[in-house]
């Protein structure tokens, strides 16, 4: 039991990783990293050479209505997150989907901010 859990946990290792070697942020291209919970979704913009985060949003940030992990608060944060960028002068960005698939969640997520003007 033991070992299978400790084999998922470095296959999940590996998947980030053959991500994250073709994905970095910087300071004209900062890196948008999302993060998938059981019950919660969150995202941030995240600048690798001063290993800063400019931007964060997640259902258990007090400007998103919706406390649940689902598609409708993944659009939601995709939106505002965006919304933030641009007050930043952010409008182009890497994503990055971690380990997990580019569905669902995510997927929203990606198209949500996509559609407020973010460009990746």
């Amino acid at each position: 039991m033991e070992s299978n859990i400790k084999q998922r946990d470095v296959r999940r290792k590996r998947r980030s990783m053959r991500v994250r070697k073709n994905v970095r942020g910087t300071i004209e291209k900062p890196r948008l990293s999302v993060f998938r919970s059981n019950k919660h979704i969150l995202a941030q913009i995240i600048d690798d050479e001063n290993n800063t985060t400019l931007v964060g949003m997640g259902t258990l940030s007090k400007e998103i209505e919706s406390k649940k992990k689902s598609k409708e608060a993944a659009r939601e944060i995709g939106k505002r997150i965006a919304q933030e960028a641009k007050k930043k002068k952010i409008e182009e960005v890497v994503f990055d989907r971690g380990h997990y698939k580019y569905h669902g969640v995510i997927a929203e997520l990606a198209i949500a901010a996509r559609e407020e003007g973010l460009k990746f």
